[in-house]
């Protein structure tokens, strides 16, 4: 008897240790650790809150995708519970058309490429109103996220803010400067020193000096025709036009635009064959110097570092459409992020938007896709792995004498939807003006015809 009783003590006991065990493992993978488990964590661990699936959409275009799989990389180490999902790749926008349409988007989505566009998105209600979050967000380095930017944030709706602008690109006319120095050609400060320089060009080396991508006429919009209308009319008259303002369409400073244009097609300083070509054949006939200008944003060299001949030398300036003795005209490429409205992970979406707005990912955003992120004080001049033809650009930019930055602002109400079909019809018609299928005025009637039928 006594020999069972200590039997069935031995087995109780044992039973009470395993029992012990089994409960104190529930309880720390409740959460409930020691001090001693605390001090083996993660870092991190007050970011524990932050967890679960989080989608991104990012195009992967001139800019490649080394920073995002940096930042990526490390905002996972930083948030050990969060499941990062990536969508990418050149033709992302497509891809993911059906969730945008089906109310499943991903959680953040950068806003570049073709098939993007953030004022239709804003339109058509499918992005987050970030106002009530951005007055108490910081970004992880202790900064007020609403004031870093270099462009002011974009209130619109009654001050609802929609984005946070990510890529500061801007638009302009590039060429080699190791090339003209050897040639002794020269840089074009305005539009008659511009057309000076295709001619001697043309007649030196017996080629089109300027070419653009027919493929991609956004490219010629962008590059050119905006830059162009705020040179001529400012702010104003660029958001005027952009809206489908007839007013604006009628007035004389928009006809000598055109006429600025028509004229590099009539001395036949445009190569025909553009028409036909996609923005990288465009680019690399460029680099071949088939071709002496092109305008493109300031992704070009990175995205055509592979096929750069070793002797190029990238030279970039604010497209040369103002009068003698007037500044340069920028019209910004603002390249933004934002939350979709419906996301599944805001808090790990608006975790993210306050991780990569720092000093720290603006130099390394420099460093990898050869543009500036739209963020202040990031000094690139003692960077060494910065291009030095981008530090030059910074220079060029911020030298109000001889360049003047415009805005180009999101329409709101009515006008979004009018201005939308008025950057249709305005890219449409780029082609034909630029084969000498249409004049000036046949290119202005078009457009107008456009906004007053839209207006009704």
């Amino acid at each position: 008897m006594f020999t069972t009783f200590l039997k069935r003590c031995y087995i109780l006991g044992l039973f009470i240790l395993v029992f012990g065990i089994i409960t104190a493992c529930s309880t720390a993978e409740d959460g409930e650790v020691s001090q001693e488990d605390k001090s083996s964590e993660s870092p991190n661990e007050e970011n524990g809150e932050v967890s679960g699936d989080f989608e991104i959409q990012y195009f992967v275009g001139g800019y490649g995708d080394t920073w995002w799989k940096e930042v990526i990389a490390d905002f996972k180490e930083t948030y050990p519970n969060v499941n990062v999902i990536e969508h990418a790749g050149p033709n992302i926008n497509d891809e993911m058309k059906t969730r945008w349409i089906s109310n499943d988007p991903p959680d953040v989505v950068y806003i570049d490429g073709d098939g993007a566009s953030e004022t239709q998105m804003i339109n058509d209600g499918q992005l987050m109103d970030l106002s009530d979050w951005l007055k108490d967000a910081e970004t992880d380095d202790g900064k007020a996220l609403y004031d870093i930017f270099i462009t002011p944030l974009e209130e619109i709706d009654g001050g609802k803010v929609y984005s946070l602008p990510l890529a500061f690109d801007t638009w302009g006319v590039w060429y080699d400067n190791a090339w003209f120095e050897q040639e002794g050609f020269k840089v074009p400060e305005d539009f008659d020193s511009w057309m000076d320089s295709m001619i001697e060009i043309k007649e030196k080396s017996g080629i089109y000096p300027f070419n653009t991508t027919g493929n991609y006429p956004q490219y010629f919009q962008r590059g050119v025709l905006y830059p162009a209308f705020a040179a001529a009319g400012g702010e104003e008259l660029l958001n005027d036009l952009l809206n489908g303002k007839v007013e604006a369409w009628e007035r004389e400073e928009t006809l000598e635009v055109l006429q600025k244009v028509q004229k590099m097609q009539e001395a036949d300083l445009v190569d025909p064959a553009f028409a036909a070509r996609s923005h990288t054949q465009s680019q690399m006939n460029f680099l071949m110097h088939d071709n002496a200008f092109i305008p493109v944003g300031f992704w070009l060299p990175t995205e055509m570092k592979n096929d750069t001949p070793e002797d190029f030398e990238y030279g970039f300036i604010p497209t040369p459409m103002n009068n003698a003795g007037e500044p340069m005209s920028l019209v910004p490429d603002l390249r933004p992020v934002a939350i979709a409205e419906e996301a599944k992970n805001p808090e790990a979406a608006k975790a993210f938007l306050e991780f990569i707005f720092t000093e720290k990912y603006g130099q390394k955003f420099a460093e990898s896709t050869g543009a500036i992120m739209d963020i202040k004080d990031v000094d690139l001049s003692e960077n060494e792995n910065v291009p030095t033809f981008l530090k030059n650009i910074n220079d060029t930019i911020n030298n109000p004498d001889k360049v003047v930055v415009h805005e180009r602002k999101t329409p709101e109400g009515d006008d979004l939807d009018i201005s939308i079909k008025i950057s249709d019809e305005v890219k449409k018609q780029i082609v034909p003006l630029l084969l000498g299928k249409i004049d000036a005025e046949e290119y202005i009637e078009k457009i107008i015809a456009v906004a007053e039928k839209a207006q009704k």
